[in-house]
């Protein structure tokens, strides 16, 4: 009988992996699609993508309007590289952070960013742009609060629903506190009169009940309470009445109340299969308002066309799939509850993004997630999916996996090092510090007598 050779001395057999185990069929074309670490490659592959794509058409959206400035065609480039630089080490941090530790601080964590939020309304400290007093200045640095109150909102939603969840079938469990602190945290918002990122957490909100399993007859309660809020705050304000009835009326008014929408279609419009060019957009001219913030998706449309637009909606929908991969995977209430709630704040953010650029949707003044210029919106961006990321990382199977394919690499690299040493030394060259490793090379690969 024909025995197997023994292993080789200095090699371990890898560990097996549970996650591993359930991948399907050799020669399947989804096979890898089962792996335990589908989501954690998935999240951060999407993520530096539309990072990168980001940072490139902030350079080649905001060049114009910078040297109509007087200022260098980089500076918004720069500004962006250098938050997405802060956003890096701090997305690193979070992804590595255990899941007990955000939930332990969910109460504290909202606190700090409910005190953040009232310093909008400090005299000398809070400013107003375009309406809405949103932001603080210190110094010659700026930061919008609110971003950091998103993230917050969702991390507490998940610890307070996840505590609560057998009880969710009862009204007073299933609306309180949930309901009644996620008003007060949209309120302070509101104050401000950015009605568009009040909108923007209300979806959150809705998410994190959703995935919660809050009752549909409770869920739509509040959905519609929310949704008669959102109305009652738009017919109430001139301005806002006013972009409602530009999108939705008869008449309306392309030099004023249309400018921007008119405009925004006209980019994606010329911009055709394969678009004019990374860096030829002409609407970028000063034609189109906020075209490196709220209307980038235009100029995408015009210098990548078709293609650009649609490899953009691809990969938020990559992230989107790998967020409810997560919450389908992992057993634990409140990873499943704050990812939810994450997931419905980052993709509908987008899809209000787009919808507002293609005139589906009233200007309410959102940026695209990871693409849009602006520091706040970028790091907290990030920040939350490196917490989905940390989720990910403890997905049933991901730990060991990932584990052992570090290990794969280590033992690698450590061979092609030795394997260096040994051609250095079959050449002649001095012999280093660690001679009893090079000796036992040589011996290996001269002929045994």
């Amino acid at each position: 009988m024909t025995q197997s050779p023994p292993p080789r001395p200095g090699l371990r057999p890898l560990p097996r992996v549970e996650g591993e185990r359930a991948r399907a069929r050799p020669g399947s074309i989804l096979g890898q699609w089962n792996s335990a670490v589908t989501s954690y490659y998935v999240l951060t592959g999407a993520t530096a993508l539309l990072l990168v794509l980001g940072l490139v058409m902030v350079l080649s959206s905001s060049s114009v309007e910078s040297l109509a400035a007087g200022r260098s065609p980089y500076a918004l480039f720069l500004n962006q590289a250098q938050f997405a630089l802060i956003g890096l080490p701090l997305m690193w941090v979070t992804s590595r952070l255990p899941v007990r530790f955000y939930r332990r601080f969910a109460w504290p964590i909202l606190g700090a960013a409910a005190i953040f939020q009232l310093t909008v309304y400090l005299p000398g400290l809070g400013v107003t742009i375009q309406g809405h007093r949103n932001w603080i200045r210190v110094g010659g640095l700026s930061a919008q609060p609110s971003e950091a109150l998103k993230l917050a909102l969702a991390i507490w939603l998940g610890a307070v629903l996840a505590r609560k969840r057998p009880l969710l079938g009862q009204w007073k469990h299933a609306l309180i506190p949930a309901i009644p602190v996620a008003v007060a945290m949209i309120g302070l918002v509101l104050i401000g009169g950015d009605l568009g990122t009040a909108m923007v957490m209300m979806v959150l909100v809705a998410g994190g009940l959703f995935i919660a399993g809050v009752p549909l007859r409770f869920l739509t309660t509040a959905v519609a309470a929310g949704v008669a809020a959102a109305v009652t705050l738009a017919v109430t304000s001139p301005n806002r009445l006013a972009r409602l009835q530009s999108l939705f009326g008869s008449g309306c008014d392309v030099t004023n109340g249309c400018y921007q929408t008119l405009h925004g279609a006209w980019g994606l419009a010329t911009g055709g299969w394969a678009g004019l060019g990374l860096g030829q957009s002409r609407e970028k001219w000063s034609y189109l308002p906020e075209a490196n913030n709220d209307f980038i998706f235009a100029i995408i449309g015009e210098e990548l066309g078709l293609i650009g637009t649609l490899l953009v909606l691809t990969l938020f929908g990559l992230l989107a799939f790998a967020m409810f991969r997560v919450i389908r995977r992992h057993p634990d209430p409140f990873v499943q509850i704050t990812t939810g709630a994450i997931a419905t704040w980052i993709i509908g953010q987008a899809f209000i993004n787009v919808g507002v650029v293609i005139g589906l949707l009233p200007v309410i003044g959102v940026p695209l997630p990871l693409v849009s210029s602006g520091g706040s919106a970028l790091i907290m961006t990030m920040v939350a999916l490196g917490i989905v990321i940390s989720f990910a990382r403890s997905e049933p199977g991901a730990a060991e996996a990932l584990s052992a394919r570090a290990g794969v690499v280590r033992r690698s690299l450590a061979v092609i090092g030795r394997t260096r040493v040994g051609r250095l030394d079959m050449r002649g060259s001095v012999p280093r510090a660690d001679e009893p490793n090079d000796q036992r090379l040589r011996e290996s690969s001269s002929p045994r007598r």
